[in-house]
């Protein structure tokens, strides 16, 4: 077989699902059997055994004759449009666009299609309506089309749209290629070319049956185009509009006008509303229609009375001068409601709606609730359900203003029993810290009306869930006036550093010490939660407070604004906006590593933090250059941020200047070690076991690891246990910010062989392997599957019991494991579909080897298909060398993407 013939057939062949009833080559021998095949095969229907049969056809007549191609292109265009790939189908088009004599060297748009012959308009008009239903297609979720060299552009989908344009204006038939025809042109292209190019030869196209399907064409291409230019849907509606009208007047038992009928219909029901073009002929046919026809004459009432929603919803909407947005807002809480009440799921648009609501959406919410109840739904069990609706209302609100709201309602405290309440009111509290509160100032306290119902527990439950500084402080005057005690402590969950408490506490002022602890509580939380703006809004107003009275404590705040814009920055980075910081934070990080102040409480995580944040951003100059060395000396976060930073800016260079990378070993190592009065060397199974442990961290590979020393002097001193949960860790967080790095997919890979986690090891040595070859697609890179790798690799499957596998994988080796290989295919037990995998087999030494220790059983079925395998002529040793190697990329990728179905 030739090479050029091989490369097709590893570009478009594909694995049959079961052998075919007759053999590929009969069909070569017999060319009468073509035809017969294709007698009583409706076009559009593919066996299952039609791509493996018309790819050997094909391919083999390729060697034989390039003109043989046509006789099959036919059935190939027909029966296998959805098994070949666009880049086959593009090459078998362009092979009929070839023989049917179109002008070489011209583009399609310059044709005149009316003066040339009737097939070679339309082949060209094949082609182009090809390329417009790819490119229609490839947008469509289901069909989404891999991006490769042969991806149709905007420029080819502009020509080919041009092309069809001008055939509309073409009103004589068409005529098409026939196995007849094409026969005759592969046997005497010379003598055949004039009875093609007759008006007779070939199967007849009425120009209707070709306009109905180009105008469906063309509304395809403009409503996907629609989108990014919505003038355009008036193009597509048009066309639509002739594909129908077209359609009425074709016999609908003709099968040469293949128009989707159900999607055309789809097409103009979606242009009319897009244009909101009326036609009251048919708004009263269909739902969508009347509906359509309501929402364009405003008449909101009728679209809800359509939708057949919750009864009260008529009594309560009053559809005039309400804008759509509010009228679908109503019509979803009333949905809502009903399905309350009728035991069902709520709809996700509802949660969404929930997520902000305004004002008038929750009031009209209750409102449905109570008429609801009112009216038919008086029954206990449709109390329970109303209940529980409301929880889980008050569960998702998150603006306090509007929890409030609800749980002062009447239904909230007359369904729910007190206990509910109870723990309601403290789900509400957790969930409101979680979003932004509404920009609109909550009501001053002051303001709300001396009542007796106004009692110490709700202004705490407001205390709770308030997060509004001014708020907060009204709160607490007014507990403070009806009581004398410490009201910090209402939440057991208000928690300040214990670096900060003492000098919290030390305030006198009752009010003042329990507004700065919750108001210093209540950022941190924010702050864990990524609320900066809230924790901002907090912390500002603790700082004015503080400033007042207390210098150490303005600092203290100050610090915590610091840490709030650090991790405000670094949290926003994570998200994928990677702006540099501004200078100010830069300095004010600067400043805060250099500060000396006698006796005030500093936090061990802002230091940290502010060193990794210096580190994160490369602020290399600063740690390694200018850093006063009394500060490095002095702070040992700097001092390892020092090292970090001087052994990543000597990465690039030579090996013998990496000076620093070994004074970082020494302080990780120190880092790592143990006391001395931890220290358990007298127990032998503790020595033994970190030798272990440590032999197990030296077989991970990693980026370079060349610049750290291979072995270390005291090994005993090392606890290696800390060091294996660092190590994971780090690389967990590694690949969370690039999952698609294969060097940090191959240590996490060794790290899982090491522990005894063989499966979740070939995942990742798999995914390594992905990432890099674009799905194995492309031969995996040497460097990534090194021989070390592949190893692992083959004693994982070996150990999974996957011994196939391991045959398989020994040909990966540079040099072939015969051995191994050998010894994989004897055993009995394997726990892989052994027959499945022989196809990925090249090597033929391995093959005969497999093929004689199943000579036992001739007549099996694994026997059998090792003889299939071994049979195949690709694998031929008297085959050139770039046939042979490209028959084992091609098995090697196959191979590969199948284990990735496994593991994955």
């Amino acid at each position: 077989m030739s090479a050029e013939a091989a490369d097709r057939e590893a570009v478009s062949g594909s694995r049959p699902c079961t052998p075919p009833q007759a053999s590929w080559f009969e069909f070569l021998l017999d060319p009468s059997l073509l035809e017969q095949h294709l007698q009583g095969r409706h076009p559009g229907i593919c066996l299952p055994n039609s791509t493996y049969i018309w790819t050997w056809i094909f391919l083999m007549k390729c060697g034989y004759s390039r003109n043989y191609i046509l006789s099959d292109f036919l059935f190939l265009s027909f029966c296998l449009i959805d098994s070949l790939t666009i880049p086959v189908l593009n090459m078998l088009l362009n092979e009929l666009l070839c023989a049917s004599r179109v002008p070489p060297g011209v583009k399609h748009v310059d044709l005149d299609l009316s003066t040339l012959p009737p097939t070679t308009a339309m082949a060209v008009l094949i082609y182009n309506r090809w390329a417009i239903r790819t490119i229609v297609l490839s947008s469509f979720p289901e069909k989404q089309t891999k991006p490769g060299p042969h991806q149709l552009n905007i420029e080819q989908a502009a020509d080919s749209i041009t092309v069809l344009e001008g055939a509309l204006n073409i009103k004589k038939d068409f005529y098409i290629h026939t196995l007849r025809t094409l026969d005759l042109l592969a046997a005497d292209p010379s003598t055949a070319n004039g009875e093609t190019e007759s008006s007779t030869a070939g199967l007849r196209i009425s120009a209707d049956h070709l306009h109905c399907q180009v105008h469906y064409d063309l509304g395809g291409i403009h409503f996907q185009q629609g989108c990014s230019d919505p003038s355009v849907y008036e193009k597509a509606r048009e066309h639509f509009r002739m594909a129908r009208e077209l359609l009425t007047k074709l016999d609908s038992s003709a099968s040469l006008c293949c128009v989707d009928e159900q999607r055309l219909a789809g097409y103009w029901s979606a242009c009319k509303t897009l244009t909101e073009a009326s036609d009251p002929s048919e708004s009263q046919l269909t739902p969508y229609g009347q509906i359509s026809c309501f929402m364009r004459n405003h008449d909101y009432g009728l679209v809800v009375y359509s939708f057949n929603i919750l009864f009260v919803c008529l009594c309560v909407l009053n559809d005039r001068d309400r804008s759509l947005e509010e009228v679908c807002h109503k019509l979803c809480v009333c949905n809502a409601v009903r399905d309350a009440l009728e035991g069902g799921v709520l709809s996700v648009s509802f949660h969404q709606l929930l997520l902000k609501p305004s004002k008038n959406t929750i009031s009209f919410l209750l409102e449905v609730c109570t008429r609801s109840l009112d009216k038919e739904h008086r029954s206990e069990t449709s109390k329970r359900k109303m209940a529980i609706f409301i929880k889980t209302v008050c569960n998702r609100l998150e603006d306090v203003s509007l929890a409030f709201t609800v749980s002062s309602h009447k239904l909230f405290m007359e369904l729910l029993h007190d206990e509910e309440k109870k723990i309601l009111m403290e789900q509400m509290r957790k969930t409101s810290a979680t979003v932004n509160l509404s920009a609109k100032q909550l009501p001053s306290f002051y303001d709300i009306p001396a009542s007796a119902s106004v009692n110490i527990s709700q202004l705490e439950q407001q205390l709770i869930l308030s997060l509004d500084p001014r708020h907060i402080r009204q709160i607490l005057i007014e507990l403070h006036g009806m009581a004398e005690r410490p009201f910090w402590r209402v939440n057991s969950k208000w928690e300040v550093p214990v670096d900060y408490v003492n000098v919290i506490l030390a305030i006198k002022d009752n009010l003042t010490r329990d507004l700065v602890y919750i108001l210093m509580a209540k950022g941190l939380h924010c702050i864990s939660i990524k609320d900066f703006a809230h924790a901002r809004q907090l912390f500002t107003a603790c700082l004015e407070l503080v400033t007042e009275f207390s210098p150490k404590l303005r600092q203290v705040m100050l610090n915590e604004l610091l840490l709030m814009e650090v991790r405000g920055h670094e949290a926003g980075a994570a998200e994928g906006n990677m702006e540099r910081p501004p200078p100010d934070l830069v300095s004010r990080v600067r400043g805060y590593l250099e500060m000396r102040i006698h006796d005030l409480p500093l936090r061990q995580t802002v230091g940290e933090e502010c060193v990794v944040f210096m580190l994160n951003w490369r602020e290399n100059e600063y740690l390694t250059l200018q850093v006063p060395q009394s500060l490095v000396n002095s702070n040992p976060y700097i001092k390892l941020g020092q090292l970090i930073a001087s052994t990543c800016k000597e990465l690039p260079g030579p090996k013998e200047s990496r000076r620093t990378a070994k004074e970082l070993w020494e302080v990780v190592v120190q880092i790592c070690s143990v006391s001395s009065q931890h220290k358990r060397s007298s127990d032998g199974r503790v020595s033994l076991l970190k030798q272990r442990e440590s032999s197990l961290v030296n077989e991970v590979t990693a980026e370079h690891i060349s610049i750290w020393p291979s072995s270390l002097a005291n090994l005993q001193s090392v606890d290696v246990e800390a060091v294996v949960v660092t190590l994971k860790e780090l690389v967990n967080y590694a690949l969370s910010l690039n999952p698609n790095n294969q060097s940090w997919l191959c240590t996490q890979a060794d790290i899982y062989f090491v522990t005894n986690q063989y499966s979740a090891a070939m995942h990742y040595y798999l995914q390594a392997g992905t990432v890099c070859s674009d799905y194995f697609t492309k031969p995996v890179p040497p460097d990534v599957y090194t021989d070390q790798v592949l190893k692992r690799m083959i004693k994982c499957c070996s150990l999974l019991n996957c011994h196939t596998q391991v045959a398989v994988l020994c040909q990966f080796l540079r040099e072939v494991d015969y051995m191994t290989a050998f010894k994989a295919l004897q055993e009995q037990n394997s726990h892989d579909s052994m027959d499945s995998f022989y196809d990925y087999i090249w090597d033929v030494t391995i093959l005969e080897y497999l093929t004689c220790i199943l000579f036992k059983d001739p007549i099996s079925d694994q026997h059998n298909l090792a003889i299939k395998a071994i049979g195949q002529t690709e694998l031929n040793s008297s085959n050139p060398e770039e046939v042979l190697q490209l028959a084992a990329q091609k098995r090697k990728k196959k191979f590969l993407q199948a284990l990735a179905k496994l593991y994955f």
